[in-house]
């Protein structure tokens, strides 16, 4: 499952500061049971609007790291909250199968 939010820097902010934040909680977020990955992608022609997407093997998995959540991470958070706005896109599972194009992986 993939959870997605998006990710407003307030002005006189950059993206730059948040993606430090970012990277550090991913570092620990990353060694949760289940966790498979972390993005963090910046919108075309906005670039103080970000993605972030986060990829487990199941919504148990996230809940699971939500439950034991880590004050370490907590902290991080916090850290960048004076300067980003973010809003939950929510979960979405895996796609059952994938319709592509001949050829491509």
């Amino acid at each position: 499952m993939k959870y997605i939010f998006e990710v407003t820097i307030k002005p006189g902010h950059s993206a730059e500061e948040y993606a430090d934040a970012w990277v550090r909680a991913s570092e620990l977020i990353q060694r949760a049971p289940g966790a498979l990955g972390t993005e963090l992608h910046r919108k075309i022609g906005e670039p103080d609007k970000l993605i972030a997407i986060a990829q487990w093997q199941s919504k148990a998995h996230r809940d699971a790291m939500e439950t034991n959540h880590d004050p370490a991470i907590e902290s991080i958070i916090k850290s960048a909250a004076p300067f980003v706005e973010i809003r939950s896109l929510g979960g979405y599972e895996d796609p059952e199968w994938v319709v592509k194009p001949p050829g491509e992986k």
